[in-house]
């Protein structure tokens, strides 16, 4: 399954929608692609008047292992689009890595996996730096984007750039 939730700045405020949501189990497809499918609709509504903390989505990944537990399979982190619109987004994911050989040991003799405590840590700078992970493949996400009044705001985005730089 599929896990997301939102990271957002202090001066955001969500005023609708779920703050999280967890898609069905899926398995890959026959094709050549061996693709994993979500139909894992999410709508949410945020609002600020200060663009510090830009909306991101955070994506959790989770399967099953060799012994039947429910397991991360990778950890990932988006930044919502700025112009209204249909877009389309490749989230690359990872996975920590132990850091020491008795962790990688420990994690081989009792099967678990290392995750983050918090899932939103990825949305996150602080802290990053000092985490080893591992590239884990990628989640390909479609969105449908509204915005509104941002050049009221002082803000300009999408068609008011272009129609600036030509």
């Amino acid at each position: 399954g599929i896990n997301a939730e939102y990271g957002y700045g202090s001066d955001w405020l969500l005023v609708s929608g779920l703050e999280e949501g967890t898609s069905q189990i899926t398995k890959k497809t026959k094709d050549e692609f061996q693709k994993f499918v979500w139909n894992f609709p999410i709508e949410v509504t945020l609002k600020s008047t200060n663009p510090h903390g830009w909306p991101r989505l955070v994506i959790s990944v989770y399967g099953l292992d060799s012994f039947g537990r429910d397991v991360v399979r990778g950890y990932g982190c988006a930044l919502f689009p700025l112009t209204s619109g249909h877009h389309t987004i490749k989230i690359p994911m990872f996975v920590p890595n132990s850091t020491s050989l008795l962790q990688k040991f420990t994690s081989w003799l009792l099967g678990t996996r290392p995750e983050f405590v918090d899932p939103k840590f990825v949305a996150q700078s602080e802290g990053r730096e000092v985490t080893r992970v591992r590239s884990q493949g990628s989640v390909t996400i479609s969105c449908n984007i509204m915005s509104k009044d941002l050049t009221k705001a002082g803000y300009a985005v999408g068609s008011v750039i272009q129609k600036a730089v030509s």
